[in-house]
C-alpha cells in the first residue's frame, strides 16, 4: 500500500527538515511528486486541510469508485456534487451534517472514554481504538434502528455510498462502542477492573432505551413461546420496523395485514431486511384465499347483532382490526395488536365482538409509566368510563398479576378524592365497596384505599394520615374510579414528568389482544409485541 502525504509545504519527502518524527514516518515520496501525480489511480483521498483544494479534474484521474474524505470545515476540499460529476461512483464523506456521511468525533470519543473509564483502563491503546472502528463499521452495516429512522425521516439509511458511517444521533453508538472498547481493554491487559460484560451491555442499553431493563423478563418469556402476532395496521412504517425488530429479538412470527406492494415498498424505502413469506406473513385484505372463511366466521358470530352476509363481506374487506380479531378467534394467530390510528374504544368494539367470551372479557387497561425514580402503573386508562365496585376489584386483581410479569411486587393504591372515608363522594363510596370485595377474598398482594394520589406516593404522609395502612413504602400501582382520572394521570406523567409508557396493556383477554394508542413508537410496539408473545403461564 502506497501512502503519499502533503501539507502546506508540499509533499512529505526525506529531504525535508521541517517535519516532526511522526511526519517523517510517512516522508517516503520523491521530492518532485505533485498532487496530480499522487492522485492518479489513487483509491483514497483524505483531506484535512482547506476549502477547494481538490480540483474536480484530479478526482476524475483517481481509481474507479474512489473514497474521498474531504473533511475541511465549513467548506470541504471538494463539494460532493462536484466530485460525483466526474466520478459518479465515488464514496464521499465530509465534516458537514447537511451531506451524507458526516465524520464527527461525537461518533467515537465519548464512548471510547466511557468504555475505558468503566474498566479503569490504564491506557487507551491501539486495540481499543481498532475495536471502536470495528464497532462503528458494524453499526453502519446493521439495520438502522427505529429511533434513527425517526430522526432522519426521508433518508435512505442502508449501507452504501450515502450511508458509510452511522448517524451521530444513533442511540446504539453508546452500548456498541463502549462495550467493544471495554472488551478490548480487558483482552489487551490494560483494564484494572473486571466486569461482567453481559451485565455491562444491559446497563448501557438501559441508559439508551429506558424500557430495556424492565422489559427484560418479558422478552425472556417471549423467547420461550413461539407465537404468531398479527398487526392490524401492517402498512404503518412503525409496525414494519417493529416486525423487523421482532425477527431480530424474539422467536415470534409477525403477521402484517396490508397490501403487499405497499408493505414491500416501505421495507425497501426504510432499508430493512425482512422478507415476506420468510420472516413474516402478509394478509392482503383485498385478495386473500381465506376471505370467504373469514367473513362467514364474522357473520356467524354477529348474526344476531344485525350483521348480514353483505355487511360481513364489507367489514372483512375494509376493517383490518376485525380481520385480526377473526384470525385470533380461528387460531390463525395467537394475539393481535391494533390501534396505531383511530380511537381506542372503536378498536375495542371489534376485539370484544370476536374474542370476548365467558372466560375472557376486557377488565381494564393498564399503563406502565417508566419514570426517573422508578416504574409506576396506572389503571384503568381506557376501558371503564365509570368503574363499579366489582370492576375495581377485578382491575386490582388483574393489575397485581400483570405487575408481577415485570418482576415487581405490587403495592396497589385505590385512588380517590376521598381519603380513608373523609368524604362522601361517588369515587369514595365505590372505592370503599371495592375494598370490601377484596377484603372478603384471599389475596397475596398488598392493596389499600381509598386515598388521594399524593398519599399513595408519599409513605410518610400516608403514615401520618392512617398509621395502620397496609402498604409498604411508595405505591407502584394507582387504580382510579374512572378513565378521566386515570387518563389524566397517565397523560400528565407522560407530558410533564417525562414518563415513557409501556402499554396500554389490555387485561382480561388472555393475552389475545392489545390496543395501543396513536402516538405509539416503534419501541412501544416492540414492547407490546413482547408482552403479546408471552404465554399466559408467564404471568404472575
Amino acid at each position: 500500500m502506497l501512502i503519499t502525504l502533503f501539507d502546506k509545504g508540499g509533499v512529505l519527502h526525506p529531504q525535508r527538515t521541517d517535519l516532526c518524527p511522526e511526519q517523517m514516518q510517512f516522508a517516503t515520496a520523491d521530492i518532485s511528486t505533485t498532487l496530480e501525480e499522487a492522485l492518479k489511480g489513487a483509491d483514497l483521498f483524505l483531506g484535512l486541510s482547506g476549502p477547494g483544494l481538490l480540483p474536480a479534474e484530479l478526482v476524475g484521474a483517481m481509481a474507479p469508485n474512489p473514497i474521498i474524505f474531504a473533511l475541511a470545515n465549513p467548506t470541504p476540499e471538494i463539494m460532493p456534487d462536484e466530485a460525483r460529476a466526474v466520478s459518479p461512483g465515488a464514496m464521499i464523506a465530509t465534516g458537514r451534517s447537511d451531506f451524507p456521511n458526516q465524520v464527527n468525533n461525537v461518533l467515537c470519543f465519548p464512548f471510547i472514554f466511557r468504555g475505558a473509564l468503566d474498566v479503569a483502563a490504564s491506557d487507551i491503546n491501539d486495540e481499543m481504538k481498532l475495536a471502536c472502528v470495528d464497532a462503528i463499521a458494524s453499526l453502519a452495516r446493521a439495520i438502522t434502528s427505529a429511533e434513527v429512522g425517526q430522526a432522519y425521516q426521508g433518508e435512505k439509511l442502508n449501507f452504501g455510498p450515502d450511508y458509510l458511517i452511522p448517524k451521530p444521533f444513533d442511540p446504539r453508538l453508546l452500548p456498541t462502542i463502549a462495550l467493544a472498547v471495554a472488551r478490548a481493554a480487558i483482552a489487551s491487559g490494560v483494564a484494572q477492573k473486571e466486569i461482567d460484560l453481559d451485565a455491562y451491555k444491559r446497563t448501557l442499553e438501559a441508559q439508551v432505551f429506558r424500557s430495556s431493563l424492565i422489559m427484560r423478563d418479558a422478552f425472556a418469556a417471549a423467547r420461550k413461546a413461539k407465537r404468531k402476532i398479527v398487526f392490524a395496521e401492517g402498512e404503518d412504517e412503525r409496525v414494519i420496523r417493529a416486525a423487523q425488530a421482532m425477527v431480530e429479538d424474539t422467536v415470534d412470527t409477525p403477521i402484517l395485514i396490508g397490501r403487499p406492494e405497499i408493505i414491500e415498498a416501505r421495507i425497501e424505502r426504510a432499508g430493512l431486511s425482512i422478507v415476506p413469506g420468510q420472516d413474516f406473513e402478509i394478509v392482503n385484505p383485498e385478495n386473500d384465499v381465506r376471505y370467504r372463511d373469514y367473513w362467514q366466521t364474522y357473520q356467524k358470530q354477529m348474526a344476531r347483532s344485525g350483521v348480514t352476509p353483505d355487511l360481513a363481506k364489507a367489514v372483512l374487506r375494509t376493517n383490518t382490526t376485525a380481520i385480526a380479531a377473526v384470525m385470533v378467534a380461528r387460531g390463525d394467530a395467537d394475539s393481535l395488536i391494533c390501534g396505531t390510528f383511530g380511537q381506542y374504544l372503536w378498536h375495542l368494539n371489534y376485539v370484544k365482538q370476536m374474542l370476548a367470551s365467558e372466560n375472557f372479557h376486557p377488565v381494564a387497561a393498564l399503563s406502565l409509566m417508566i419514570l426517573d425514580d422508578g416504574p409506576l402503573f396506572v389503571a384503568d386508562t381506557h376501558i371503564n368510563t365509570e368503574q363499579t365496585a366489582q370492576t375495581l376489584a377485578e382491575t386490582t386483581i388483574a393489575a397485581a398479576r400483570h405487575v408481577r410479569r415485570f418482576g415487581i411486587e405490587p403495592q396497589i393504591a385505590l385512588c380517590s378524592g376521598s381519603q380513608f372515608g373523609n368524604r362522601d363522594c361517588a369515587s369514595g363510596r365505590v372505592m370503599r365497596a371495592a375494598l370490601e370485595i377484596l377484603d372478603a377474598q384471599d389475596h397475596n398482594f398488598s392493596y389499600e384505599g381509598e386515598m388521594n394520589t399524593d398519599a399513595a406516593l408519599d409513605p410518610e404522609l400516608r403514615a401520618r394520615l392512617f398509621p395502620d395502612n397496609r402498604l409498604s413504602g411508595k405505591a407502584n400501582v394507582l387504580i382510579y374510579a374512572n378513565t378521566d382520572a386515570a387518563g389524566a394521570a397517565r397523560n400528565l406523567l407522560k407530558s410533564v414528568a417525562g414518563g415513557l409508557e409501556v402499554g396500554p396493556i389490555l387485561m382480561g383477554m388472555g393475552n389475545r389482544a392489545h390496543i395501543v394508542t396513536a402516538g405509539v413508537t416503534v419501541r412501544g410496539l416492540l414492547n407490546i409485541a413482547a408482552l403479546a408473545g408471552s404465554d399466559v403461564s408467564s404471568y404472575g
